[in-house]
């Protein structure tokens, strides 16, 4: 559900016009919360195909569809391992240079290479043919054109690379070429004249990164950001009075959910996980705090289609169930209302980021919800890394983060890296062999709805992650600016589709 604050909602994508004076400059500023780390796509291509600075084979439509982007068409043979995608012509990049079936191969080659989705999949060859690129697979693989979607399969110039693999500068292929990039904060770029497709209508576009939500919305309020992305619930409910800006919210394909590690040996039954599940009040949270129409009762929220099932009996909020579980499995409450087992307090950290604004909100109040049914959860807000470090050491405890199911336009590729049977961010200590058999049935392309419905039910019934919201995403654009879009699969900020009001 797409949601207009203060405005009429408008269909699937959203479109803005106001009627306020034309800006002073040229320029459209953007502040978010992503650091640039460097030029590298591994670490923060995600920020370059949103400034509109690079593009992939594949592109995707705000229903997930997927649309031609460098590559015009693709065909698999009969038995799903050889697809050929048939590469657009007269594209350069921005040095200049031919976008050609060789430099294509040389970007996916360094993109297999490091860490990402397109480094897991079964790929035997990357070959040029003319003005063709062929992909051949080990195995059947139909969701590989949405793979090729995802932003660290971005196709940069031979030139951007050095001679390890990592790239040097951002050549892309976009309608803005970089003009200044300075890591961690800030880049500019301007108009790409022989970009091939549509010229963008502003000029000049920059990009800060702003950690800190409240810094990001008092820069929409005093004019010194024109496009703010990411706002904290509190600035959402500001900002939505103010007629210098303009206020949207998107329900996005991604979930704010608990990692558990399900080998702690606090955590390591399902009983236990739905004891703490049962604890958590969403709806209080989701109204409450994120502002949001409604918490998580499943995993898979409705912005991703058929993978969410209304049949799923539905995640509740009862506090009673939750001590009857946890007393089942041998806790009692200790003299300061902690549970204790065999002499240990149930004790967790609970580790998340504040990149999001909203998380360490909500990681407070999932202390105190906790700590109702006997858990005491200490929060450890720090980086977003450490997340997967400690799912790499097996120190992680409890994790709070917003998982986005649409990195790769088509789910199952995050389901594939999640569960089948863990993932950095997805499942630690838990293994499924049925899920890990439907997940990759599903990935040949011999799979049904139903084996979606099952992969559902069995996350519900285990939650080696336990949902808690299904996520908004929100954006203040300064008023006289017409045509910002938000894309629920967060791969475009829109900005060549902007335009000053006249």
């Amino acid at each position: 559900m797409m949601i207009l604050l203060k405005r009429p909602l408008v269909a699937a994508l959203f479109v803005l016009s106001f009627g306020a004076p034309a800006l002073a400059d040229n320029r459209i500023d953007v502040a978010a919360p992503f650091e640039i780390q460097s030029p590298e796509p591994s670490t923060s291509g995600h920020i370059f195909m949103r400034m509109g600075i690079s593009e992939t084979l594949v592109d995707a439509d705000p229903q997930g569809r997927l649309l031609p982007g460098l590559a015009t068409d693709w065909h698999v043979s009969d038995d799903g391992l050889t697809w050929r995608f048939n590469l657009r012509e007269d594209v350069l990049f921005h040095d200049g240079s031919a976008m050609s079936a060789a430099a294509v191969v040389n970007a996916l080659e360094i993109a297999k290479g490091k860490p990402g989705p397109i480094s897991g999949l079964p790929i035997a060859a990357i070959t040029a043919d003319q003005d063709a690129v062929v992909i051949t697979l080990t195995e059947p693989r139909a969701a590989l054109p949405a793979f090729l979607a995802e932003s660290r399969g971005q196709i940069l110039a031979p030139a951007a690379y050095g001679p390890d693999g990592q790239a040097v500068a951002v050549i892309g292929t976009g309608p803005y070429q970089i003009t200044e990039l300075t890591p961690p904060l800030s880049l500019r770029a301007t108009a790409f004249a022989d970009y091939w497709g549509e010229q963008p209508h502003v000029p000049d576009v920059s990009y800060t990164a702003v950690s800190r939500a409240e810094t990001r919305a008092l820069m929409a309020e005093s004019g010194d950001a024109d496009f703010v992305f990411n706002l904290d619930p509190a600035s959402v409910t500001r900002l939505s009075q103010s007629d210098a800006v303009q206020v949207m919210s998107v329900a996005i394909p991604r979930t704010l959910l608990i990692k558990v590690n399900a080998a702690h040996p606090f955590l390591n039954t399902p009983q236990t996980r739905q004891a703490l599940s049962l604890a958590i009040d969403r709806a209080g949270i989701a109204q409450a705090v994120l502002r949001y129409p409604e918490g998580a009762d499943q995993l898979f929220p409705p912005a991703m289609g058929v993978w969410h099932n209304d049949d799923i009996d539905p995640l509740q909020y009862d506090i009673d169930a939750a001590q009857a579980l946890l007393a089942e499995q041998g806790w009692t409450p200790g003299a300061d209302g902690i549970l204790a087992r065999d002499g240990q307090r149930f004790a967790l950290t609970l580790t998340t980021y504040p990149d999001r604004p909203e998380l360490p909100l909500v990681a407070a109040v999932l202390e105190q919800q906790l700590r109702a049914i006997g858990v005491d959860m200490t929060i450890n807000s720090t980086n977003s890394s450490e997340i997967p470090a400690g799912h790499q050491a097996g120190t992680l405890e409890l994790g709070l983060l917003a998982r986005n199911f649409a990195l790769i336009p088509d789910p199952i590729g995050t389901v594939l890296s999640d569960f089948a049977p863990t993932g950095d961010w997805g499942a630690m200590g838990w293994d499924s062999p049925e899920l890990v058999n439907l997940a990759r049935t599903l990935a040949r392309g011999d799979g049904t709805d139903a084996d979606r419905a099952r992969i559902g039910a069995i996350l519900q019934a285990e939650l080696p992650v336990i949902p808690i919201a299904w996520y908004q995403q929100t954006l203040a654009v300064k008023s006289g600016i017409e045509g910002a879009v938000i894309d629920p699969w967060e791969r475009n900020f829109g900005l060549a589709g902007l335009r000053f009001a006249q």
